[in-house]
């Protein structure tokens, strides 16, 4: 069976199969028109097609814990909007009857697969964690932050911040065990319906703004030498993770080119060639563009600077499935920036001793 033309195409047609999906799913259940109105009917369909997404995305990188993944946070996420769990059940058998008209015997036993290992989680799901446990490093900061960043109150988690650091907290431990977590669970919020979009969204300016405040001390770092480019496939809206990595390896004494989401392959390319970089840090935040990862590492590979780069790869889905970096052609993987700047020097030592080698 070919894993990747089956996801791509199902992928292609995920828009068309949520409609229909949605027909069938308003067919077995009339109630749901008075429950929600019809922003429900078009919320079924939005929420249809990231399902046959994140199910496509599965099955074209042969990965069963991506879509057991999203299954176990769809579930949370429904729960808030007084959407059941026999309501979702029922929405991944309607997508497999569409599955069933619409593709052969072949691509429907495959994809079949990756719909019942979801169906199971469904029933199974459990509840998230709080990132913000006791037991973590610095966990009085990162709670007294996030709960200010939570009220929009910018002033006192700056001081808060700055406070720390005229203290001595390491910059490097402001990010990893402040910044880090509190994203995370600001999250974990947003997923379990505890707070809005528009909070989300504040908070993540609160931190982008704070974190500003303290580049004077990242380009004080004495340079060593290296260079990093770093970007997000697609139209990622989630670019903070990365934005930390960047950061953390400037402290680290490289420079680095923070290009953001959404940029052009051959732009990426351009800018890899002329700061002749030794590193690219791609992320991905969003399942369904782990294919966008590969395409581009592909056009990477086969291009000048495919020559000398070492290519990292990290988020979300790379999280969720620590094989997938190998899946998509990188160098390796990071779960964070302090483990992104010991495989990259762990490169640099390599390349260097490489190059000596050759000389001699």
């Amino acid at each position: 069976m070919n894993h990747e033309e089956t996801g791509r195409r199902l992928f292609q047609m995920a828009e068309n199969l949520a409609e229909y999906v949605t027909q069938l799913q308003y067919k077995h259940q009339p109630d749901l028109a008075e429950r929600f109105g019809e922003r429900g009917r078009l919320l079924t369909i939005q929420d249809s097609g990231y399902s046959i997404k994140y199910l496509a995305e599965s099955v074209y990188m042969q990965s069963p814990d991506l879509f057991n993944h999203y299954t176990s946070w769809m579930t949370e996420l429904l729960s808030g909007y007084q959407v059941s769990r026999e309501d979702l059940a029922l929405n991944f058998q309607m997508i497999e009857q569409a599955i069933n008209a619409h593709f052969g015997e072949a691509d429907r036993a495959l994809i079949g697969e990756y719909l019942e290992i979801g169906l199971h989680q469904i029933q199974s799901a459990q509840n998230s964690e709080t990132f913000l446990s006791e037991e973590r490093p610095f966990s009085e900061t990162a709670i007294a932050y996030t709960e200010a960043i939570l009220r929009a109150d910018r002033r006192e988690a700056l001081k808060l911040i700055l406070t720390k650091l005229e203290e001595g907290m390491a910059i490097a431990d402001l990010y990893l065990h402040v910044f880090q977590p509190s994203q995370r669970e600001i999250g974990r919020l947003w997923q379990t319906n505890q707070i809005t979009v528009a909070q989300e969204h504040l908070c993540t300016a609160a931190t982008q703004m704070i974190m500003s405040h303290l580049y004077p001390h990242l380009f004080a770092a004495e340079r060593s030498g290296n260079t990093m480019v770093a970007a997000c496939v697609g139209q990622e809206l989630h670019e903070i993770g990365l934005r930390m990595v960047a950061d953390l390896f400037e402290l680290n004494g490289w420079d680095t080119y923070y290009l953001g989401a959404n940029v052009p392959t051959r732009s990426l390319i351009r800018t890899l060639v002329e700061k002749k970089a030794q590193l690219v840090a791609i992320s991905a935040t969003m399942t369904f563009h782990v294919h966008l990862v590969e395409e581009l590492i592909a056009e990477i590979r086969s291009s000048e600077a495919g020559q000398y780069v070492h290519i990292l790869v990290g988020g979300l889905p790379f999280n969720i499935d620590r094989d997938l970096w190998r899946k998509v052609g990188a160098d390796g993987y990071a779960n964070d920036a302090q483990e992104a700047i010991r495989l990259a020097d762990h490169w640099k030592h390599h390349r260097i001793g490489n190059e000596l080698a050759r000389s001699n």
